[in-house]
């Protein structure tokens, strides 16, 4: 046909995937000249061209100047991804018309990613005037519809009257029962006169929510800085994820950093806190409608750094140079180029968890994809498709972890979190997408830990276990307690005082549980079949960074002056044997305070002798790896210096290469490198990973 159209797939649902296969399809047809994929921002057609050619090498050149876009429209380049922008200059720009001439009257199809954001002004038309034989197609996650549309001047444009019908519809509460994003755990934390008098009771004491100035007081921000201080460790599993703070303007942004900072300098915390901002009238406007801007061009962002407010502007530079000694990077803004590399750098850093809260006002509340993301801070008004774009930077899929996306808002936005489901979703759908509260996940650990209790009444019954079948009841049990208290210790009113088991209990079930996943593990080296090999126990659920070697050595060094040392001992010794970072090292630190600790007189040179101790252990037991397997010395030491930097397994055939022999007999390649494997693997666990060096 020749009608538009739009789908409609909410947020982190895999619109790029969908996008990229359909845009191949249309491309191959023998009616279609071009397909051409419009992304409205310079970041995401980096990104996106990084997806597609991931999707399949080589399939598409982005194009980096307008230029190139022009000689893509005109030579035989099927598939096309550009920005609006570029897209806008190459028709308005006269020069371009002879070269597009031919082409006008070609038969493209016009494929628009987030078309809510970058469809509404006059650049649309153009598009659409400009050549004769199109069609257009849009992606979006949050529609607009008359009640989210936001007037300008070509009055309210909702996504229908733009594209058309809307074609096909993938909704949050869909994507949530696929299991392809998280629900949303959101916590109102303040105290709020609501409209009918009546108040909302919660921590930070702040009343009568419209007035602006009680909202950006220096004291309602200090409270509401030592609150996220308090709570940011409990909200991202002690930093294995990490957050975004949004807040009204930039002014309370400056106002904010400059508290952090000054909180830190004084010892209360040791976040790691970035922030990037601009100054053009998407970030000026005041927080006047709680709807986010539209996008544009980081480039754009940039150059409005120029000619406005000098105060802000200083500011900025001051906080990117905290962030370049923070990185040793070298930022400012001194130029677009500059500033559009510290923003793709934050990106990076957020991504890879190097930044723990990144603070803004409203850049990267849409259009950015971070798993480890785990935690929106929110002091500013949203509505609508900005609240949902907002709070779905939190809910990507990651591991069991990450349960939720947490939502911590300290504003009364209650009832504009149920419009915007509603609108998005339907009115009943709050329950799919928003978690339940903390009372109910108290309940559902009960009844889990009642269950555990029928398949092992105390600690010591998990020992009587008969069967591999009542290890795997076990196994469930306890791994659907740890499920439900993984979720609940992200709520701030968490307390194990709350739970019929007290968190001594918890680490000695966990000691047990952690046990067994090492008997299947030693089974499993020798062979043996179990139905217990393919259960995947989680591990990451009691995950602690923080209880690692350097934790255990200033224990032991506490131990050296205790006069209860047998009972601090044991207890040392259970600790270990509850983490797993180190329970493949329970046997080596258990030799040392066995053997050398004794001889340690001064407490302080207790990590110079155990470094010593550690590197011979270590030296070893890598001695004993190669000489065990017949493995070439300085080929282990490449293929683990590998794994440690990528922390990708070496392949089969990498594996066998390290052999001083050859390879094995065919039928025994596999069991050989997998044997292999493993040892290098435990050699890993046990000597590098989770030594607690910064």
């Amino acid at each position: 046909s020749t009608k538009n159209g739009y789908i409609w797939h909410t947020t982190g649902s895999g619109k790029t995937l969908t996008s990229f296969k359909a845009s191949q399809i249309i491309m191959n047809m023998p009616e279609v000249k071009k397909v051409v994929f419009v992304v409205d921002r310079r970041d995401l057609d980096y990104q996106t061209s990084k997806e597609f050619n991931g999707f399949s090498k080589g399939s598409v050149d982005s194009t980096e100047s307008t230029d190139i876009l022009v000689r893509q429209l005109e030579d035989n380049t099927k598939l096309i991804v550009t920005t609006i922008q570029k897209l806008n200059t190459a028709i308005s720009k006269k020069r371009h018309e002879y070269r597009l001439k031919s082409v006008k009257s070609e038969r493209i199809i016009f494929i628009f990613d987030e078309c809510h954001r970058s469809q509404f002004g006059e650049t649309h038309k153009r598009i659409e005037n400009y050549f004769e034989d199109t069609q257009f197609f849009g992606f979006t996650g949050t529609p607009i519809f008359a009640d989210n549309a936001v007037k300008n001047e070509h009055g309210k444009r909702t996504t229908h009257e733009l594209f058309g019908e809307c074609l096909h519809k993938y909704v949050i509460t869909d994507a949530i029962k696929d299991e392809n994003v998280l629900k949303f755990s959101v916590e109102y934390v303040g105290r709020y006169q609501n409209k009918d008098g009546s108040r909302t009771n919660i921590d930070i004491e702040v009343e009568d929510i419209d007035r602006e100035e009680l909202m950006r007081s220096p004291a309602r921000l200090g409270k509401i800085a030592d609150y996220i201080v308090a709570n940011h460790d409990r909200k991202t599993h002690s930093r294995e994820f990490t957050a975004m703070f949004c807040v009204s303007s930039v002014d309370v942004l400056i106002q904010y950093y400059e508290l952090f900072k000054s909180k830190k300098k004084a010892g209360e915390h040791n976040l790691r806190i970035a922030t990037i901002f601009s100054y053009a009238a998407n970030e000026a406007d005041r927080d006047a409608n709680g709807f986010l801007p539209e996008e544009v061009s980081i480039v754009e962002e940039a150059r409005a750094l120029y000619g406005l407010n000098v105060h802000s502007r200083e500011k900025l530079d001051e906080f990117i140079e905290d962030y370049n000694g923070m990185f040793q990077t070298n930022f400012s803004t001194r130029d677009s180029v500059s500033f559009y590399n510290y923003y793709n750098d934050i990106s990076k850093r957020v991504k890879a968890r190097e930044i723990d809260i990144l603070l803004v006002v409203n850049m990267f509340l849409t259009g950015f994809d971070s798993k480890p993301l785990n935690t929106l801070y929110v002091d500013k008004n949203l509505k609508f498709h900005g609240l949902i774009q907002a709070y779905s930077r939190t809910n990507r899929v990651l591991n069991e972890q990450k349960s939720q996306g947490n939502i911590v808002v300290f504003r009364n936005l209650k009832q504009a979190t149920d419009d915007a489901i509603t609108l998005f979703s339907n009115k009943d759908a709050r329950e799919v997408i928003l978690m339940e509260p903390y009372e109910d996940y108290v309940k559902r650990f009960e009844a889990a830990y009642e269950h555990l209790q029928q398949v092992t009444p105390t600690v010591d019954s998990v020992n009587d276990l008969q069967s591999e079948e009542e290890e795997l009841e076990f196994v469930k049990a306890f791994r659907e307690v740890m499920r439900v208290k993984n979720v609940l210790t992200t709520f701030s009113d968490f307390c194990f005082e709350d739970l019929p088991m007290d968190e001594q209990l918890f680490d000695d079930y966990k000691s047990k549980y952690l046990d067994l996943h090492d008997k299947v593990k030693s089974d499993s080296q020798k062979e043996k079949v179990s139905i217990l090999d393919d259960v995947d126990f989680e591990l990451e659920l009691i995950h602690k960074d923080e209880i690692n070697v350097v934790y255990i050595l200033k224990l032991l060094a506490n131990l050296k002056d205790n006069p209860d040392k047998e009972r601090r001992h044991a207890e040392i010794v259970k600790l270990i044997a509850g983490e797993t970072q180190l329970r493949s090292k329970r046997e080596l630190i258990e030799k040392f305070i066995r053997e050398n600790l004794p001889a340690i007189e001064d407490s302080d040179t207790i990590p110079d002798a155990f470094e010593r101790f550690w590197t011979e252990e270590q030296q070893q037991a890598f001695m004993k790896l190669c000489s065990d397997e017949n493995l070439l010395f300085d080929k282990v030491e490449k293929i683990i210096s590998d794994y440690i930097f990528t922390q990708r397994e070496p392949l089969r055939d990498e594996i066998l290469k390290l052999r001083n022999d050859g390879n094995p007999p065919v039928k025994e390649r596999k069991l050989v490198s997998e044997r292999i494997l493993s040892k290098i693997k435990g050699f890993f666990d046990t000597f590098i990973s989770g030594m607690g060096v910064e």
